[in-house]
Parts: C-alpha cells; structure tokens; sequence
C-alpha cells in the first residue's frame, strides 16, 4: 500500500521554489561582483552620466587654457580668459543638450 505519488505537488514545479532559486542566484551573482570575481558591467545611466561630465570638464578646462594662453600673449588679462571660459561653458551645455535629446535605438 505504499504511494508512488507524493502528497504535495513536485519540488521542481513549485513557484516559491522556482522564486527562491531565482533570488539564490542573484544574490550569488552580487556576491561574485563585490569579492571582485565578476565585473559589474556600466549601464546606460552612469556612461551618460560620465559623458556629460566629461562635457563640463572639458567645456571649463578647454576655455580656460586658450583664454589664458591668449591672454598671456596679446597681454589682456583677465578679458580673453573670462570670455572663453564663458564660451567653453556655452558649449558643453549645448553639447549635453544635444547628448541626452538624442533617441536612442530601440526608442
């Protein structure tokens, strides 16, 4: 009089088990990028976040450096500086403007 078939529904068809595995899963995969045995791969997100940092940089810096290269040659100073660095900030907005008013594909 044995049962061949359990009483309870098979392990492998049981949603709180097929959850369980899925958050074992995830949670190992954490685990392995904060030992450092898998790198955690960049998102859209925090590339455009580095990009348009990079603008901003790059507009300041640009603009400072051929502001006060010019000034120091025709002897203008601080004119050429403060009007280059107004420039360089002009372009990085208008670049981020442009950078994150782009559609991406799959929009």
């Amino acid at each position: 009089m044995t049962q061949d078939v359990p009483g309870q529904d098979p392990a492998d068809e049981d949603e709180r088990i097929t959850s369980l595995e899925e958050r074992i899963a995830k949670a190992e995969r954490a685990e392995k990028v904060r030992q450092g045995t898998t790198k955690q791969q960049a998102d859209d997100g925090s590339r455009l976040g580095n990009r348009v940092l990079a603008e901003l940089i790059g507009g300041l810096a640009g603009g400072a450096v051929v502001g006060g290269t010019l000034d120091y040659f025709l002897r203008t100073s601080p004119w050429l500086l403060l009007a280059f660095l107004g420039l360089g900030i002009v372009v990085a907005f208008r670049n981020i403007i442009r950078l994150t008013t782009t559609k991406r594909p799959g929009e």
